[in-house]
């Protein structure tokens, strides 16, 4: 063992004349792993809370989307074949989108009316497992009147939430109306057809249950009127965080006036609001290792004034500087290590084991931490990311080691003849 490291350890271990250093030093310790700890919860809490949303809006959303830029696309089926034939794309469907009005009884809302084709949706999106109500080809499957005198009314799949606004339950009917109705002598006049509920589903967003609504997909192109065409492409592909080369090499193969968009571009505004969050609350919670690490320098600047003539002595023997300034780097170095092991271990712990703690407090406290009716949560999501942790750590020990290096020169500058003259 180096004599500098075996010194460091004994002044740690030493029983000084006064406790006060070695209250601050523990203060030190704890604070250093306090801050480990913070950090590695909260941004473990931030990340499931990110990949949650992801896993959710990559359930309701196709990973790329191919458009065409006026107009909607004619003979899908060929484009569907080439499109299947790009590298990494697992499954494609066709869609159709329009903004429509649900109305039923006195209730209207404004939703987002999908056509989805039943057979080939479930390989790309969600929906069929989100159904909480009802199978998604009853979309298809045309029911027989109840009586003979009354219609036969298409199917359509609605949102928890709007079902809950609306007023409505699975059998009810509700008319769907498109502002781009007929053109007619007096004007344009809104297109209005009845449709029957036949399922809801429950994605775990608001904005998704309160806004959408599917229909089969030649009931969209019918009652839009738009022929054989739909509005665009949906593709599932294998690795959805490399879909910026796929959406450029689709771009490229299939030129004007097609363009592709994967789940990113749709969702960037939430997507970096998430990543700026983390990132300021990572600074933020940096603010407690800085404050331990003043408390990390304060205890060597005294244990450097009560050692200033065990300082003198060594270099009477032939301690360098350098040496004497490496003993109180290793002293403080070792307590920012301590205190950052401690606050891993414990930080690991927690973010593990969030979610029993978290039922506990509820238990005892008797107060709700998070409403899922609120939040949409089924769990209190909590995901540890190794490199997060990595990143923690290092960042906890090397402002540990900036803290030391000032008191440790000054300690290394201190003449032996001085430091002697007065004991």
């Amino acid at each position: 063992m180096p004599y500098e490291l075996f010194i460091g350890l004994r002044y740690l271990k030493a029983k000084r004349k006064s406790t006060f250093i070695s209250i601050i030093t523990f203060i030190s310790t704890a604070g250093v792993a306090l801050g480990v700890l913070a950090l590695i919860v909260v941004l473990a809490v931030m990340t499931g809370f990110e990949e949650d949303l992801k896993e959710k809006i990559l359930g309701t959303n196709a990973h790329i989307v191919v458009l065409k830029s006026s107009g909607g696309i004619e003979g899908y089926h060929a484009m569907m074949e080439r499109l299947s034939a790009v590298k990494g794309v697992k499954a494609v469907t066709p869609f159709i989108y329009s903004q429509v009005m649900l109305s039923s009884g006195s209730n209207v809302s404004g939703v987002v009316l999908r056509g989805v084709d039943p057979a080939t949706d479930p390989q790309v999106t969600n929906l069929s497992r989100s159904l909480v109500d009802g199978k998604l080809t009853d979309l298809t499957t045309v029911p027989a009147p109840l009586a003979s005198a009354e219609p036969v009314r298409p199917g359509i799949i609605i949102g928890k939430e709007l079902a809950r606004s609306l007023n409505l339950y699975v059998g009810d009917t509700l008319n769907v109306i498109s502002p781009l109705g007929n053109i007619t002598p007096l004007g344009m006049v809104p297109k209005m057809k009845q449709f029957r509920v036949v399922g809801l589903f429950n994605t775990g967003m608001f904005e998704y249950d309160s806004t959408l609504a599917y229909v089969g997909l030649g009931e969209a192109q019918e009652f839009l009127s738009m022929g054989k065409a739909v509005t665009g492409i949906q593709l599932r592909v294998a690795d959805v965080y490399h879909t910026g080369e796929m959406v450029r090499e689709i771009n490229r193969d299939l030129g004007f006036p097609y363009y592709a968009r994967d789940w990113m571009q749709m969702n960037k505004n939430i997507l970096f609001a998430l990543k700026t969050e983390k990132m300021v609350m990572f600074i933020i919670l940096t603010l407690i290792v800085l404050v331990a690490a003043f408390g990390i320098a304060s205890t060597l600047f005294m244990v450097v004034m009560e050692k200033t003539k065990d300082i003198a002595i060594l270099k009477s023997m032939g301690a360098t500087g350098r040496s004497i300034m490496k003993i109180f780097v290793l002293e403080g170095l070792i307590i920012g290590i301590s205190g950052t092991a401690i606050g891993v271990v414990g930080g690991l712990l927690v973010a593990l084991n969030l979610e029993p703690i978290v039922g506990v407090i509820q238990r005892v406290t008797g107060f709700e931490l998070f409403s899922k009716d609120v939040y949409y949560l089924d769990h209190f999501p909590s995901q540890v990311v190794p490199s997060d942790v990595l990143l923690i750590s290092v960042t906890a020990v090397i402002i540990s080691l900036v803290a030391t290096l000032y008191p440790s020169w000054q300690a290394s500058r201190l003449p032996p003849a001085e430091a002697l003259r007065y004991e």
